[in-house]
């Protein structure tokens, strides 16, 4: 999981868990630090209530459930068109009707919860994936019956995005957001730009780089969320398995976490031929045996 590299703690940064990681902000100027809390804290608490697969009143759940389709929040509209965007832009690599897979497998609730728990039977509980029979048109979303959506892949980086806009705009402060892998920042940088330590697990390999103003960057694993073996969150739709492990770690640098954490999750599903994908793009790979790859400029 990258870490920030920033002042201390009780100066301008603020960290605090969410979903199963730990959502951590920075702010240029300390005096604001305080009413980014509050204002990241409200956005991350309007994207749970919209979209969480794990609670059974958010709106996501509800629209899943509704035979024909219902009217959504602008918000969950954003959220979902994000998701089937980033399905098209990887060719179906990034699906969000895996979420029946992910629960059949044991993935069914807060994964702070599930972690140590026997391994699910590897039933196909739901129809075989497939993001193109999701229909979202304007704030309508209908959603084949039994399927069930997980934004997870998507909804993570949008809500660091969405957060990092937030508080920039609200109180003019240069900001970093954080949460678990997906790191987005809005507004001016420090001196130098923001330095995120990059390692997913403690014992693999870390690297520094300095991210401008207005970049953003993500990280995906397939070691960081396993619930039992050979089980992790990284689903490649075509199997309905977990992907393999041919990458431990994908970190990809974009101007939104949104198009970044689309790479790296895709890049883990796709294995080998995620080099392809990378070629001009800054990323780092860490394969399962701990080498590092580095593609499109990501520094040395």
């Amino acid at each position: 999981m990258p870490l920030v590299e920033s002042l201390p703690i009780t100066e301008n940064t603020a960290q605090w868990p969410v979903w199963g990681t730990t959502a951590r902000i920075v702010v240029t100027d300390p005096r604001r630090l305080a009413a980014a809390v509050v204002l990241v804290r409200h956005e991350l608490a309007a994207v749970d209530t919209a979209c969480s697969r794990f609670r059974p009143d958010s709106e996501l759940r509800r629209a899943c459930a509704t035979k024909g389709g219902m009217r959504v929040s602008p918000l969950l509209a954003d959220l979902v068109e994000a998701a089937l965007a980033a399905a098209e832009q990887t060719g179906g690599d990034v699906d969000p009707t895996v979420g029946g897979i992910l629960a059949g497998l044991g993935y069914d609730r807060d994964f702070a919860a599930i972690t140590g728990r026997p391994a699910a039977p590897a039933i196909r509980v739901f129809p075989a994936p497939d993001w193109r029979a999701v229909s979202l048109n304007g704030d309508r979303l209908t959603v084949p019956e039994g399927v069930l959506l997980d934004l997870g892949a998507t909804a993570k980086a949008a809500a660091a995005d969405r957060a990092a806009r937030t508080v920039t705009t609200r109180l003019g402060v240069g900001v970093l957001v954080a949460l678990g892998g997906d790191i987005a920042t809005a507004g001016d940088a420090p001196e130098g730009g923001w330095r995120v330590l990059v390692q997913d697990r403690p014992g693999d390999p870390k690297c520094t780089v300095r991210l401008p103003a207005g970049t953003a960057l993500a990280t995906s694993s397939t070691q960081s969320r396993r619930w039992s073996p050979g089980l992790h969150h990284i689903i490649d739709p075509r199997t309905g398995r977990p992907a393999p492990d041919v990458w431990r770690s994908a970190s990809v640098a974009a101007w939104s976490c949104l198009a970044a954490n689309t790479l790296s999750t895709a890049a883990l599903v796709r294995g080998h031929r995620a080099t392809a994908m990378l070629a001009t793009v800054p990323s780092r790979l860490v394969t399962a045996t701990g080498d590092v790859l580095r593609l499109g400029g990501w520094p040395a």
